[in-house]
């Protein structure tokens, strides 16, 4: 508990901003006066570093890169495993557990040891690891690291302890599951191949143990070399030498046949009566030709051969169509019988498996289902019905349908949102899918104590927007949107829509939602907004359509050669153009939207539907606002949005300026550029500069434009040093150049941001211009464009190096002040203000904080004829670094909501008795500051700094630098603990939460070691010491930084384990059991133990202990759970350690026995002998 009393009387602010008068926008009554000042603020903080955890909590989406597939057919649950080293396992929804390989390699093969809650890996480091799934943070038991060969296939049979593991030089090694040591035991190539054969059979492609008899186990290799060993006899039964190289073998369950499957498009089936030649050879997909020959095929990559009892046997592939159907999609063919059916699927097939009914695999199979595992999703066919209709997916696979351009996050919804938006999205389900249960439903997971509403959304590069239920850890897709359906359709060689074929225009930048009021507003890479109204009823809607032109004209730039000595921009109309209205929006390519040259004026990228369409219940749009091309300069992409349904405004802005949309009445009220913001209060005294400094300015390559720079560091209390342009200069682009490219998808994005420690900071300019859109343009005429290739090494080097420049070379370059964040909220717009008003706060790339205050009629009929005046040239307020985050506390340090308007349907039906009427929900700042007066505190964060204001006083009562070498990329206000605190994310992967109001460090976590493009777009904090971010293109994690939270995180997770009794295996019969061979006695015991076959050699491989902490295995400990599990290892292990020591002490007693007696006897020996006889 921390207490801090600051006195104020006197105090000045350590801003270098003036405050400048503004006219009364006062919308409450009375007249203002000087406002009485607070002698003493008193705050309690109750939050304490105590409180603050990092910790990842779940990982949802598709495994991103998938190489490896496992399913325990006793526990059904299924692994899969992925290039990065990641092993994600699932069972029934809920039971969702993502483990992590430290050494990051890739994972080539997955093994359950059936039923018994254990996993092997085998990585592309040649480490073979045992996870322990009996707890719900599944650890690493042992690891076993080969030093001389390369790991290329294993296999475990059923209820065996030894894993055959097979080798790139073509040997067979056994490993103890239990103690994970090598067996002396190994079966080597050259003892596997005849001593005739010349040449050397290739790695080991396959391993099984005959169904018939365990003791003979099944080796093939790559070249097309099939061998049968017998373990007991250590030699061969028969070899096999086939011409075509071998992908996979299947078993019949009876062991008397196999099949396999090769690089040529065949199979063969092979009688272990005659294995001269295979009795059946079969190209499922090659034809033959007119000439005679069959179809050159491509290789069957995988084959099953599963028996059923009623019915034909199921033979299922991948892979094998013929080479000379281009285009053909990758498939899976089903024989069953004489029936052929292929199913077509969208992705390459990375792995199959066939669920079967018995593990036992010498028992008819009984195959009802195959899990096909392609590179991004997830299917699982259901082979019980004919026409293998596939299973409904449970889990959200589906997040990168189309590549994630943006997140948002919100904790504590409404109860009411989630039913209602659920209801709306289950009408437009896919139909068609099996009847009968996910066979995936393994574990136990239950809804925990500590949970509440959560809702993510996800924009998309095709303009899609989904809702996902994120509540209790889990993820389920709510409801659907496409934001496209407000546009016509661009048709290829019309104009400018030829421009956007191919591309992405509607993709998704930014999202605003007002839970309370429903109100939703996209913002899209076209520089177009989108507002929404949620109703639960269907409509027919005019889509009301505004055009804003927020662009410097060409001769509202003063070029250094003409206007040395101009210290400010020429007045013109251009900065506070006005807006077009357009109700039915049409653009008819007239003379009017183009120059007589050709060149773009004043058309949008993209065209509204101007006739009224049909809208389903939902979201429903309701304005669209787009920027205009002026003088063939396209719009710049919109970085900052906020809309407030309790004012019914919406403000945006860019690099070029600040508009305000009132969209109650669907009018512009505000439209002017960023300089005209200050009025005469410009800090910054923008100069010309002259012409040889303009030879000098430099750019980044970025997005495929030149860059500039945007601010640079300043000291607190100190203003900067001047600045050397008068303001934006452009440089041209071509009539014909799109005015966006391929959509930066948060997805797609694989840059690193290294972080000198010598140089600074990484280059905030170059990556807040691709995380906000923000393109700006060198002064520099000769620097022309040039494209921007995500994969170019060397552009991704200039995009993200920083030169060794200090703010005076600054100068040397231009500055376009972008709106960086905006916040409508109840505040003070002067410094004399006695009551709040409405007040929209704006900040700027150069760390400006801007208040401007606002007049709104009270009255619902004069609020929708009266118009919204704003005062400009309001308060001003400065900060280090871009300004990214504006929230309000109180006087006792409490969270001041934004106002809002509670949702109503618009479309519901006229009710004469009771008329509709707005309701508004205010929370004022002096509602509950009786003891020290009125007034509020505003914190404001930038990228370097954060500060806490005393309003309407604006004195500058904390500041805290937070970082020097990096940049803040997200800073939000979030409820933890009953409290409030300050959460950022920084450049350099730091997260850090500082307390408020008094700005004290709480936490500071290296989370993440470097951050690339894709994290920094789509880090989002929210409530309850949540986040979240996109951790690769198909994935979504989820951290929390509560304490709290990582205390309750074991009863959130579901269990992966449950005991189940192992099925008992079929009665075989006397007939059976007598002539199928003596596989029920075979004791690999007594071959693989130390006892017979001795010691592998130390230097093959090394055992390496697990840490036990792999991936939240520390989370795990804390818990009971935890500590039951790591009791339960420990004392596996002290057992194994007393047996050892019981079996050393009764060596050690028979040894002493055993020298006693002959002790004994020679003593009778030599008892009556004198001493010359000896």
């Amino acid at each position: 508990m921390k207490k801090f009393r600051k006195v104020l009387d006197g105090l000045t602010t350590s801003s270098p901003g003036a405050t400048v008068s503004s006219p009364s926008c006062g919308s409450a009554a009375g007249t203002p006066t000087a406002a009485p000042t607070p002698k003493e603020i008193d705050v309690q903080e109750t939050l304490v570093s105590e409180n603050f955890q990092l910790c990842k909590t779940v990982r949802h989406g598709f495994p991103y890169q998938p190489t490896a597939l496992a399913f325990d057919p006793v526990q059904k649950i299924l692994a899969i495993g992925s290039r990065s080293g990641g092993v994600r396992i699932l069972g029934r929804p809920g039971v969702d557990c993502y483990c992590q390989h430290e050494s990051g390699a890739a994972v080539l093969q997955l093994q359950f040891l059936i039923n018994e809650g254990a996993l092997v890996s085998a990585c592309a480091d040649d480490t073979l690891h045992l996870w322990n799934l009996r707890q719900r943070r599944p650890a690493i038991l042992h690891s076993l690291k080969f030093n001389r060969e390369r790991i290329t296939f294993c296999h475990l049979p059923f209820q065996s302890k030894w894993l055959y593991v097979g080798t790139e030089r073509g040997n067979t090694h056994i490993v103890n599951i239990e103690s994970f040591i090598l067996s002396g035991y190994v079966i080597m190539w050259n003892k596997a191949i005849e001593l005739s054969t010349k040449t050397h059979p290739g790695p080991v492609v396959h391993l099984s143990d005959s169904p018939k008899d365990e003791g003979k186990l099944l080796i093939g290799f790559e070249s097309g070399t099939i061998v049968q060993w017998d373990l007991r006899g250590k030699k061969a039964d028969f070899r096999i030498y086939y011409d075509e190289a071998i992908h996979s073998v299947s078993w019949h369950h009876e062991g008397k046949q196999f099949m396999c499957s090769h690089s040529d498009g065949s199979l063969t089936l092979w009688n272990l009566r005659n294995t001269t030649k295979p009795f059946q050879v079969t190209f499922p997909h090659g034809k033959i030709q007119k000439d005679g020959r069959k179809e050159s095929c491509k290789p069957i990559l995988k084959v099953e051969y599963k028996t059923c009892r009623n019915s034909e046997p199921f033979v299922i592939f991948s892979g094998g169509l013929s080479y000379d159907k281009a285009g053909r999609r990758p498939a899976l063919t089903i024989m069953h019988g004489k029936a052929i059916t292929v199913l077509e699927m969208d992705y390459p097939i990375v792995e199959f498996m066939v669920l079967c009914e018995t593990p036992y695999n010498n028992e008819v199979q009984e195959p009802y289902a195959v899990v096909v595992l392609l590179e991004k999703d997830l299917i699982v066919v259901d082979l019980t019905q004919s026409n293998y209709p596939v299973f409904e997916n449970p889990y959200p696979m589906d997040i990168h349908e189309s590549p994630v351009t943006c997140t948002a996050y919100f904790a504590d919804c409404p109860p009411d949102i989630i039913p209602i938006l659920y209801s709306i999205g289950a009408k437009h389900k896919k139909t068609g899918y099996s009847q009968k249960e996910w066979p995936i439903s393994g574990g136990t997971w239950t809804l925990g104590s500590h949970t509440y509403p959560e809702i993510i959304i996800t924009g998309h590069a095709d303009g899609s927007i989904k809702f996902w239920d994120a509540s209790a850890i889990t993820l389920q897709m709510l409801y659907k949107m496409k934001t496209s359906k407000v546009f016509e359709k661009p048709k290829p060689g019309e104009g400018r829509a030829a421009e956007l074929v191919e591309e992405d225009p509607f993709a998704i930048q930014m999202v605003s939602w007002c839970p309370q009021s429903r109100i939703f507003c996209v913002v899209g890479i076209s520089a177009h907004i989108i507002l929404y109204r949620f109703s639960k009823y269907d409509a027919n809607t005019q889509i009301v359509s505004l055009e804003v032109r927020l662009q410097c004209d060409s001769e509202d730039v003063i070029s250094p050669s003409e206007n040395e000595n101009n210290p400010s921009f020429s007045e013109t109309g251009s900065h506070s153009p006005q807006p077009h209205h357009h109700h039915q929006h049409q653009h008819p390519a007239s003379p009017g939207s183009r120059t007589p040259e050709g060149i773009k004026d004043s058309i949008p990228c993209l065209k509204v539907k101007d006739r009224a369409v049909r809208v389903p219940p939902g979201y429903q749009s309701e304005l669209v606002i787009q920027l205009l091309w002026v003088d063939g300069e396209p719009p710049q992409q919109i970085t900052s949005l906020d809309i407030n349904s309790a004012y019914g405004l919406l403000a945006f802005g860019n690099c070029n300026g600040l508009a305000v949309v009132d969209y109650l009445q669907k009018t512009v009220i505000l439209c002017m550029s960023t300089l005209d913001l200050y009025g005469s209060t410009d800090p910054y005294q923008r100069l010309t500069r002259s012409p040889r400094r303009n030879r000098q300015s430099t750019s980044d390559h970025v997005n495929g434009h030149c860059t500039s720079p945007t601010s640079q560091p300043c000291s607190a209390g100190k203003p900067r040093i001047p600045m050397g342009p008068e303001g934006p200069r452009l440089t041209r682009r071509g009539p014909g150049r799109p005015p966006f490219r391929k959509a930066q998808s948060a997805a797609c994005m694989e840059i690193s941001l290294p972080v000198s420690h010598t140089e600074g900071h990484a280059s905030r300019r170059a990556m807040l211009q691709q995380l906000h859109g923000v393109t700006m343009y060198s002064h520099d005429e000769h620097h022309s464009t040039t494209s921007y290739c995500w994969s170019d090494r060397e552009s991704r080097e200039n995009s993200f190096t920083r030169s060794r420049s200090s703010s005076v070379s600054s100068i040397d370059r231009d500055t376009k002040e972008a709106v960086t964040t905006l916040q409508f909220g109840e505040s003070y717009g002067r410094k004399n203000d006695v009551l709040p008003t409405p007040c929209l706060w704006v900040g700027t790339s150069l760390g400006v904080v801007l208040l401007i205050p606002m007049s709104i009629p009270t009255d619902q009929e004069e609020r929708m004829e009266e118009p919204v005046t704003m005062g400009v040239s309001g308060a001003l307020l400065m900060l280090k670094g871009s300004v990214l985050r504006f929230s309000f506390l109180d006087c006792m340090g409490a969270l001041i909501q934004t106002p809002y308007e509670v949702w109503r349907d618009h479309n519901a039906p006229e009710d004469p008795d009771r008329p509709r009427r707005r309701k508004l929900v205010h929370f004022s700042p002096s509602s509950s500051q009786d003891a020290c007066g009125d007034g509020h505190l505003a914190v404001v964060c930038s990228e370097r700094q954060a500060k806490v204001f005393l309003m309407p006083s604006q004195s500058c009562l904390f500041v805290h630098n937070i970082t020097e070498s990096s940049f803040v990329l997200r800073a939000d206000v979030v409820s933890v603990c009953n409290s409030v605190c300050l959460a950022c994310f920084c450049a350099n992967g730091h997260v850090m939460t500082l307390s408020l109001p008094s700005l004290r460090p709480l936490m500071d976590v290296n989370y993440l070691p470097l951050t690339d493009m894709r994290i920094a777009r789509t880090f989002y904090f929210t409530n309850g010491g949540q986040a979240l971010y996109l951790s690769s293109p198909t994935e979504i994690q989820r951290i929390t930084y509560s304490q709290e939270m990582c205390d309750n995180l074991q009863e959130m997770l579901g269990e992966l384990f449950t005991p189940i009794e192992t099925p008992e295996a079929q009665n075989r019969g006397f007939l059976k059991g007598f002539f199928g061979g003596n596989a029920h006695t075979f004791d690999r015991e007594e071959l693989f133990g130390e006892a017979a076959a001795g010691k592998a050699s130390r230097s093959l491989a090394q055992h390496i202990p697990g840490q036990g902490g792999v991936e939240g295995m520390k989370v795990a400990a804390s818990g009971a759970v935890g500590e039951l599990a790591r009791a339960r290892i420990a004392l596996d292990e002290r057992g194994q350690r007393l047996g050892e020591l019981e079996e050393r002490t009764a060596l050690m007693m028979t040894s002493a026995e055993a020298f006693s007696k002959h002790a004994h006897e020679l003593m009778l020996k030599c008892k009556d002998k004198k001493w010359y006889q000896f």
